[in-house]
């Protein structure tokens, strides 16, 4: 299987009746997924959708996402997963961008979108989900209903172009990342290997699927049989809920969920027994929280790493292999890593050394759309990928990440990373979540400072006392010199940290 169309059919001929997706109070089985894409795949093509069209998603986590994601994919058309949190005008952008033909998106959204679709250069059709749209959209459901059960899926080479994803674009406008059929399926089934994914599992999950992680924890799940247990969006009671209910074997988050879990007053009422192993990925995530995860949850927590550029992951730890806490683990198979000087990429640096982290392999997207001077920025003529963040590897190949590149702050003449900084944070007894982001200053250029969510009832922590916790464990000129405690961080759909956004947070304080 070299064409992504046609993941569901086959995961259809081989799992047959058995439950692929349960999403709140419906279950889907293998065979009904595939029935359903293939109606909405006939009806998208009766709209005029062709061949190499690109179609936008943008809702929240659904069934429906799941059904218009493989129904595009089977009539040939190029999937535009869009993040759930881009406002009306990040959208326009987005369309207008990847010139998208077709836009599928939620009840709620309705009114946005068709604004949207009054205002982009080459969208057509809009399909609301439900019963009933306003005009001249085209309800979700009545497309299914219209649709045939029978769809010829379209040849598309593993080459060719599957999905056009955006980064969240912290420099500019977001570009848009080519993911081939083939790159999709072989992270999908990498991941799922390393992770030793099974017909027996049950993945509970609330990571975006317009997101490149969840998009590979859904296709990865259905590869190998396995239930998905798809949560519309993160909430620490309902996925406890969901991990109790449906005898969870495995969850997959970011680091800000296990800690909100954590942090949860009722966790010691919750049942997780069933778990035998988690996932964590999109942050690093400091030892100690590791740590306290498999100790509540009684299971491995396998730390991972990737991009949309890439796929989806890149590295990740084996489920039977070491578990190193503080590394993101090893490569995916048939993929290479180095860790090259940040000025001069040429030179790759030894174990222990500090640099940005280059990766390479049949995973790795063939350019930004419409963009050539980014791909040539990205992309090494060799084939090489600039992944912009600053890791080291050790004589075994595990690697560990320091910051993003762009995170860095100089302070003095001293480079401080604040993903450093964020993880001695987090091992202080009062700290629900932290982040560390630069400020200005006339001295010494930038200064670092922390945002502190603490947890229930430590009000009485000080600024003081997390400065002298710090001094502990970090050089003078890495100890963050203010501190403001908040009542939350700003995160993205997938509940990652956006350190670019805590400035926003000083307004309010």
């Amino acid at each position: 299987m070299k064409n992504l169309g046609a993941l569901i059919r086959h995961c259809a001929e081989q799992y047959g009746d058995r439950i692929a997706l349960i999403y709140q109070d419906r279950t889907f089985s293998f065979r009904g997924l595939h029935v359903l894409s293939s109606k909405l795949g006939n009806s998208l093509r009766g709209l005029g959708i062709s061949p190499g069209d690109r179609v936008s998603i943008y809702s929240q986590n659904s069934w429906e996402w799941i059904v218009g994601y493989y129904a595009a994919l089977k009539i040939g058309a190029v999937v535009n997963p869009v993040n759930v949190m881009l406002t009306p005008e990040e959208v326009l952008y987005v369309v207008n961008d990847c010139g998208a033909k077709a836009l599928l998106t939620s009840s709620d959204k309705a009114e946005a979108v068709l604004e949207v679709a009054r205002r982009a250069e080459t969208l057509k059709q809009v399909v609301i989900y439900g019963d009933d749209a306003p005009a001249p959209a085209a309800a979700f459901n009545r497309l299914l209903e219209k649709g045939r059960d029978e769809l010829e899926i379209v040849h598309r080479g593993p080459d060719e172009i599957s999905t056009i994803g955006y980064t969240s674009g912290t420099t500019g406008h977001p570009k848009g990342a080519m993911l081939t059929h083939r790159g999709v399926l072989l992270n999908s089934r990498l991941t799922a290997n390393m992770h030793m994914k099974a017909r027996d599992d049950v993945v509970v999950s609330s990571l975006p699927t317009a997101h490149v992680y969840g998009n590979v924890v859904m296709n990865g799940t259905f590869l190998t049989g396995g239930t998905l247990v798809l949560l519309e969006r993160f909430q620490e009671q309902s996925a406890f809920d969901a991990i109790t209910r449906h005898r969870a074997t495995m969850f997959e988050g970011v680091p800000s969920m296990y800690m909100m879990l954590l942090s949860h007053a009722g966790m010691d009422r919750c049942d997780t027994s069933s778990l035998k192993k988690c996932t964590v990925g999109g942050q690093t995530i400091s030892v100690h929280v590791e740590q306290e995860v498999e100790k509540r949850f009684g299971c491995p927590l396998l730390e991972l790493w990737g991009m949309t550029e890439i796929s989806g992951l890149g590295t990740t730890h084996p489920l039977l292999g070491e578990n190193r806490h503080g590394s993101i683990g090893i490569p995916l198979p048939y993929c290479r890593v180095k860790i090259v000087d940040i000025l001069d990429p040429a030179r790759a640096l030894g174990p222990g050394e500090p640099g940005e982290l280059m990766f390479k392999g049949a995973i790795v997207m063939k350019g930004y759309f419409g963009n050539e001077e980014a791909t040539r920025e990205a992309i090494e003529p060799d084939g090489w990928l600039h992944t912009g963040d600053v890791a080291t590897m050790d004589e075994d190949g595990y690697i560990c990440i320091v910051d993003r590149c762009k995170d860095m702050i100089l302070t003095g003449g001293y480079n401080v990373y604040p993903a450093e900084i964020d993880r001695v944070l987090l091992q202080h007894p009062a700290v629900a979540m932290a982040a560390v982001g630069a400020v200005p200053d006339e001295v010494k250029g930038e200064l670092a400072k922390a945002y502190i969510v603490l947890k229930p009832g430590m009000t009485a922590t000080t600024e003081d006392e997390i400065k002298s916790f710090c001094r502990q464990h970090l050089a003078a000129y890495k100890v963050p010199r203010l501190i403001q405690f908040v009542a939350d961080l700003p995160k993205t759909s997938t509940g990652k940290i956006m350190r670019r956004s805590l400035k926003d947070l000083d307004a309010r304080s």
